[in-house]
Formats: structure tokens, C-alpha cells, sequence
């Protein structure tokens, strides 16, 4: 089989590093991938570096929706049995998932397409999921959330939407003495830290990370005086973030690094993990991986997140942009060691059960098989 992946993003997110962990799976058991990616992004390099087909293209000159990107896109496309696109924001009147579509229908391609979302964004069109009625098509959802609003706001038919979770390397998320070791080196952080707060990902609005910064404030200037966030990643609002954090005193109690693709070492080097989305969140992926290594979690009640964090059991859920709430949820949790130790262990065992990445990337495979009609050899 031929899986094709359409990443229209120039960003190396949770998806990104997901798509090309899938790369290395689906390759490992002998089957051909293809990437779509913007020229000179992270995603591209990754893709090819694990032995993908890579195809590229300007990512600003292909919202003209020109003949020379439809070629490179029905070339991209011609071989795929099937072809994953992550539902990215649209940009102007152009949308990746609209745009391989058409591809599809000029190009007489028998590619069935598969927009993939776990993330509601309410503006977004009923075409971003099903954008040609005469190709075959399909959707996955990460999240049942996403399939039951994808059901009722767009009246998309149920048999249309799979629900598939992505899961996550339960082999790669384990603590050890030497890791811990490790860790330490990697995020030197201040010696009296405690609890260190981590906030790993994008750097953008829709995050929260701004929610973090103020409840720290709140702590620091209070029952927690060396409390410390850990920001690990990069984005369009990081040079934000720091003014913020000048502006708000609490210069001693925050440090940024950079985005890594080694998150368990930030894992290992903090007390609870920290997500305080405002918008537009899906599962993500760092929760999972925190879950893997029993760090407990505070995270926004939102989208599919209450599908893993399970409050006060497996970690605790915060009214999204409610400062209060989540600086009380870290008083809480610090305050009962037991307790915290608990979450750790539940979180731990969740993942094991429900979210074990391997046999994820397994039912991914047998979904292709089966609306591909594809056969093992």
C-alpha cells in the first residue's frame, strides 16, 4: 500500500512529529509513504530523512491555486492509495485539504483522501472535511469529540468518520536513573525551583501560555515562591512571552528553552505538566507522552482532552482561561505528594491500556486496508 500525507504547515508541532513517527512505522512494515510539505520545513526533512518521498512546494505561492501547483500536487498524490491531510487553518481562499481534492478530481486520481482532525475551530468550513463530493473520500478523528461535532454541526454521514486515536510510544516514555541524569544537564533550572511547572509545544495564543504566566505570578507572589515555569518549544508569540514576563516581576521564576524532539527529558526534569489552552485544542499529543511517564497534568477542560485527563484520577481539569482555577489546581496538587503519585501511576496505566502508540499506528493500517480493499501480502 501507498500512504500519502499532506502536511501544509511550515510549524513542527505534536502532528508534525506524529506524521513522521507514522512514517517510520508504515516504512518499517514495507510500505511506500509519500509527503506533500512546504519547501524547507521541518516536517519535509524528517519525512525524507526517514525514507519517505518527499514532494515540495512554495507554501505562499500555492494559495494562488495555480496549474504549476496543481501539477505538483497530482504528482505528489498520482501513487497514494490513500492520502492523510492535517485539517490546517485555512489561508485567504486557500485550504490544503480543498486544495487536494481537486487535485485529486483534475488529476483522475483513484486517491482516496482523508482529512484527519482531532481540533474544532468553529469558522471552519464543512468543506475543509469534505471537500469534493465526486472523489472519494473519508475523515478521521483523534478524538470522539470531534467526530460527534463533525456529525452534528456539518451532518457528515457517522459511516464517513473514523475514530482513531494516535496514542503514544510507551517504550520511549519511561523514567530512568540515567535519563533523570540527563535531564538535568539538558534544563539547568534554579536550585530552589519547586514545583517546576512545564509548558511544552507552540508558542501561540490558542495555547494559553499567557494563563500559565499570570497564575504563576499569582503563586509566586504568594503561597509559592519558587515556583518555576519550564517553556519548551518556539512560535510566533515566544518574544510576547518574555516582554510578558518582565512585565509581570517573575523573571526568576521562568525560563524558555527550545523546541525539542526529546520531550522526555523535559518530562524528567519537572513536577507537573502544564496546558492551559484557550481554544482551538484537540489531544494533544504531550499530554499523552507526560501520562506515559506518570507526570500528572493540569489542562484546560476542553475538546478531547477529558477523554484522557480524567479529573482529580489521572489529572486535573481547569476552566479554560480562568487563572484561579489553575493556580489552585497546582496548590492542590503539590500540596499531597501521595496524591500526585497517584495521578502519575493512573496516567501511566490509561496509556498502557487505551494509547499505546504501536498497535495505534496498527488500526491506522487496517482502516487503510479496509476502505482501500488492500490486502496484505
Amino acid at each position: 500500500m501507498h500512504i500519502g500525507f499532506i502536511e501544509d504547515t511550515p510549524f513542527h508541532g505534536g502532528t508534525q512529529i506524529w506524521v513522521t513517527e507514522a512514517i517510520s512505522d508504515f516504512i518499517g512494515k514495507k510500505h511506500e509513504v509519500s509527503v506533500l510539505a512546504p519547501t524547507d520545513t521541518w516536517v519535509a526533512k524528517e519525512s525524507a530523512l526517514r525514507g519517505a518521498r518527499v514532494v515540495t512546494y512554495d507554501w505562499d505561492g500555492v494559495c494562488s491555486k495555480g496549474d504549476e501547483y496543481k501539477k505538483i500536487w497530482i504528482e505528489g498524490l498520482a501513487r497514494c492509495d490513500v492520502a492523510v491531510t492535517t485539517v490546517h487553518p485555512p489561508r485567504n481562499s486557500f485550504h490544503c485539504s480543498v486544495f487536494g481534492g481537486l487535485c485529486i478530481r483534475e488529476g483522475n486520481l483513484d486517491t482516496i483522501l482523508i482529512p484527519k482532525s482531532g481540533t474544532i475551530v468553529p469558522e471552519y468550513k464543512r468543506e475543509f472535511y469534505y471537500p469534493e463530493p465526486e472523489i472519494k473520500s473519508k475523515v478521521i478523528s483523534i478524538t470522539n469529540f470531534t467526530r460527534t461535532y463533525l456529525i452534528k454541526k456539518y451532518k457528515l454521514p457517522k459511516e464517513m468518520i473514523e475514530l482513531i486515536y494516535q496514542g503514544t510510544e510507551l517504550d520511549r516514555f519511561v523514567s530512568t536513573e540515567e535519563s533523570k541524569k540527563e535531564a538535568l544537564k539538558r534544563y539547568p533550572l534554579p536550585e530552589n525551583a519547586a514545583p517546576i511547572l512545564a509548558s511544552v509545544g507552540s508558542f501561540e495564543e490558542r495555547k494559553g501560555q499567557i494563563i500559565l504566566l499570570q497564575a504563576v505570578e499569582k503563586l509566586s507572589k504568594g503561597s509559592m515562591p519558587n515556583v518555576h515555569a519550564m517553556f519548551v518549544g518556539d512560535g510566533p508569540d515566544e518574544e510576547m512571552l518574555k516582554v510578558k514576563v518582565k512585565e509581570l516581576g517573575i523573571a526568576n521564576n521562568v525560563s524558555f528553552f527550545p523546541f525539542t524532539s526529546e520531550p522526555n527529558y523535559v518530562f524528567d526534569r519537572v513536577d507537573i505538566l502544564t496546558l492551559p489552552s484557550l481554544y482551538k485544542e484537540g489531544l494533544p499529543n504531550v499530554i499523552l507522552e507526560a501520562m506515559a511517564m506518570k507526570l500528572p497534568s493540569i489542562a484546560s477542560e476542553m475538546a478531547g482532552v477529558p477523554e484522557v485527563v480524567i479529573n482529580e484520577k489521572t489529572g486535573y481539569l481547569v476552566e479554560p482561561g480562568n487563572i484561579d482555577q489553575f493556580a489552585g489546581a497546582v496548590e492542590k496538587l503539590w500540596a499531597d505528594p501521595n496524591k500526585c503519585r497517584l495521578i502519575g501511576i493512573n496516567g501511566r496505566k490509561f496509556v498502557e491500556e487505551k494509547m499505546d502508540k504501536k498497535k495505534q499506528f496498527d488500526e491506522f493500517l487496517r482502516y487503510f486496508e479496509r476502505i482501500t480493499c488492500f490486502v496484505s501480502a
